[in-house]
């Protein structure tokens, strides 16, 4: 008889699973915060917590719609929000498309979880970029893949090298992640580089599955190339939604849209439209905003342009990593995020973990270590540039701080 207090065994399928961001960094950030300090967190990419708000109409169409929103929808979602997908796609140059081929999720994590459990036998193989998003290492594993990252290297801005990637591909490759415009790294990939990829999948019958989440985050002069306008004689799964251009994290809303060759993509949208009809549909309140997001003022625009709060958090954060010598940081070209490194040839022995550690117990600030997005190295965190930019720089003092500190210790007290 199995005695009462034996543990209960928990699934294998969760023993490559891991998800730093909400790890034990995070929930040590939360017995600190009940404890009466107050915590920066810029461990995650959450606009509400910094005083961000969704535009006004949108919670507007929520409210219009809210009588409607009682019973289950289309496994699919709602037919406004699904054509609404289709017009902006069919905008940027995307051809083919059709409201049958949209998925409304909650939010693209389920998408993506959904996409690859649609796709992936024991084994298959997705190509996933280092740094990552961990939640696609977590899912491939999850749904009995094998991830295999590929580099995106610092030297090279974080753009990855399409020889390096072909390369890995093997007979069990089934898929290629793109993330772009990138988290972690704030990188914005030249069309030449998504064109190389898109023929890559071409040629070897790959799926491309391309998050988009960052899509209209973009600074300065950088460009973003839907992957859908280059991918057309291989299966193409684009992902976004409302949570990051539309600071709207809570309505849990995203969107997976099929495109490419489509008599390939056959079974594939058979198995996710299975696949969300288990789960009934998605939440239909937030579906009533994507139509007004999507052909509404796009106010994204005024914050990531000089001037905008974006804009100038993204300045804050290159200078002052810039005018410390321990630290260095490509310039952010999109999305929210810088991914700094620590010199860790002036700081031998430095572990990004024990660092984020020691900084959220010392000075209260919560990054994200480099560890957490797979990458073989020690010696990079992730901020995001959501706060203001007078915070950001109190958190770089701090940071500077705690460095010198540990450049006066012994390698080995670090």
């Amino acid at each position: 008889m199995t005695h009462p207090d034996t543990p209960v065994r928990t699934s294998d399928s969760l023993r490559n699973v891991r998800y730093e961001i909400r790890g034990k960094l995070a929930r040590r950030a939360q017995e600190l915060a009940r404890k009466g300090y107050e915590i920066i967190s810029l461990n995650i990419g959450n606009p509400a917590l910094f005083g961000f708000r969704t535009p006004e109409t949108m919670r507007l169409a929520m409210i219009e719609n809210f009588q409607e929103s009682e019973g289950y929808c289309h496994q699919k979602g709602i037919f406004p929000a699904r054509e609404a997908v289709v017009m902006q796609q069919q905008a940027r140059g995307v051809t083919g498309v059709s409201a049958e081929e949209v998925f409304i999720g909650n939010g693209v994590s389920e998408l993506i979880d959904l996409a690859l459990r649609a796709l992936l036998n024991d084994g298959d193989e997705v190509l996933v970029p280092s740094p990552d998003y961990p939640l696609w290492t977590a899912a491939v594993n999850l749904n009995r893949g094998r991830a295999i990252h590929y580099p995106c290297r610092p030297e090279n801005g974080f753009v990855p090298d399409p020889a390096e990637i072909e390369a890995l591909v093997t007979p069990r490759t089934r898929a290629i992640v793109i993330v772009n415009p990138n988290n972690p790294t704030g990188a914005v990939y030249p069309r030449s580089v998504l064109a190389a990829i898109a023929r890559l999948a071409e040629q070897r019958g790959l799926v491309v599955m391309s998050d988009e989440i960052y899509d209209q985050v973009l600074y300065d002069d950088a460009e973003f190339v839907p992957m859908a306008t280059l991918v057309h004689d291989a299966v193409c799964v684009t992902m976004s939604g409302l949570s990051k251009v539309y600071r709207a994290c809570g309505y849990r809303v995203g969107w997976a849209v099929i495109s490419g060759r489509m008599r390939a993509a056959q079974d594939f949208l058979e198995a996710m439209e299975l696949l969300a009809s288990l789960r009934l549909c998605s939440n239909v309140p937030g579906q009533w905003a994507v139509q007004t997001a999507l052909g509404g003022h796009q106010s994204i625009r005024e914050l990531t342009s000089p001037g905008g709060r974006l804009y100038e958090s993204r300045r804050a954060i290159v200078e002052a990593a810039r005018a410390n010598p321990l630290l260095t940081v490509s310039q952010p070209q999109g999305a929210l995020y810088a991914f700094v490194r620590v010199d860790s040839d002036r700081l031998p022995g430095f572990d990004d973990q024990a660092f984020a550690l020691e900084l959220l117990e010392r000075k209260h600030v919560l990054v994200a270590p480099g560890v957490s997005f797979n990458v073989p190295y020690r010696d990079h965190f992730r901020v995001t540039n959501l706060p203001d930019a007078a915070t950001l720089a109190a958190v770089f003092t701090r940071m500077g701080e705690l460095l010198g500190e540990m450049a006066d210790r012994p390698p080995l007290s670090r």
